[in-house]
């Protein structure tokens, strides 16, 4: 029983303001500084942007075979990947013999083959960590998208209470914007419930694939990555990522966020994982879960 209250108390704790405040001037080397929020950003918000195109046309070409009910809708966008799937291909002509004949790559191998990396969860290195993210092939450079924080994302007014009771994957914006990255239990509805509602037609405006172990966005693991140790020091970090409007709809599929409440204009806030430096091949990712602007 008393490991049971502990393991409840580990996960809830680091929302625990009386906590916080006792213990962030012992844990220095568990934070991460920033002078201002404007500052927070270590990649361009442009850098991210072509990031996820990059990988999320990869991912949507390697499907191309099964999204003809969106392509119906877009004749001139069929074209154009019709077009960069030729010259992936490197044939004389694309027919349609050669979409069914074309291999489909796994979701970590197109990762791998666009980014140069794959990710994973996996147990991790720290001891009562569970679960963990790890580098299981490749390598990432400094300064490069490793992972995405997926869940419903919640504003300062929304109802969050229910979802959030012993739930340690609630993630704090700089701004109070909540992302619940729970894929259990009542999050788990909450989240199917609004990408069922926000679907339009055959296009769906987020991926719930991350729901379960097989995600087809393979870069949305990011609920998983452990906070930093004294020995193990953060190798990545978050920042905030608003998705423009003008983001490619046949892409929104992979999109791993989605608003708990669709009646208000906003963008859609994501958060990304960037690398504090060089990851190699069997390296776990490691993040600070407080960031203190000053």
């Amino acid at each position: 029983m008393l490991r049971g209250l502990r393991r409840r108390w580990d996960s809830y704790k680091y929302r625990f303001v009386p906590w916080l405040a006792l213990n962030l001037r012992r844990k220095r080397r568990t934070l991460r500084y920033v002078p201002e929020s404007s500052q927070d950003k270590i990649l361009s918000d442009e850098d991210v942007f072509e990031t996820l195109l990059k990988i999320f046309k990869a991912l949507f070409i390697n499907d191309f075979s099964r999204q003809a009910h969106i392509l119906a809708f877009l004749p001139e966008i069929k074209h154009k990947y019709l077009e960069l799937l030729t010259v992936e291909q490197k044939p004389s002509k694309v027919h349609s013999c050669n979409l069914l004949s074309q291999h489909v790559f796994s979701p970590e191998e197109v990762l791998f083959n666009t980014l140069g990396f794959m990710v994973n969860r996996d147990r991790s290195s720290l001891a009562s960590a569970g679960t963990g993210v790890f580098v299981t092939k490749g390598f990432v450079p400094k300064g490069a998208v490793v992972s995405m924080y997926p869940g419903t994302v919640y504003r300062k007014h929304e109802p969050i209470f229910f979802q959030s009771l012993g739930n340690p994957f609630i993630f704090r914006c700089i701004d109070g914007v909540l992302i619940d990255g729970n894929d259990k239990g009542l999050s788990r509805s909450v989240y199917r419930s609004c990408c069922r509602r926000d679907q339009l037609g055959p296009f769906q405006m987020s991926d719930e694939s991350w729901l379960t172990a097989a995600p087809q966005n393979p870069l949305a693991v990011g609920q998983y990555v452990n906070n930093c140790s004294h020995e193990k020091a953060a190798n990545v970090c978050y920042q905030e990522f608003d998705v423009p409007a003008y983001f490619p709809v046949e892409l929104k599929q992979y999109l791993p966020n989605i608003v708990y409440s669709h009646d208000i204009e906003s963008l859609l806030r994501c958060i990304v994982l960037v690398t504090l430096r060089d990851i190699k091949q069997g390296e776990e990712l490691f993040s600070n879960y407080y960031t203190v602007v000053s």
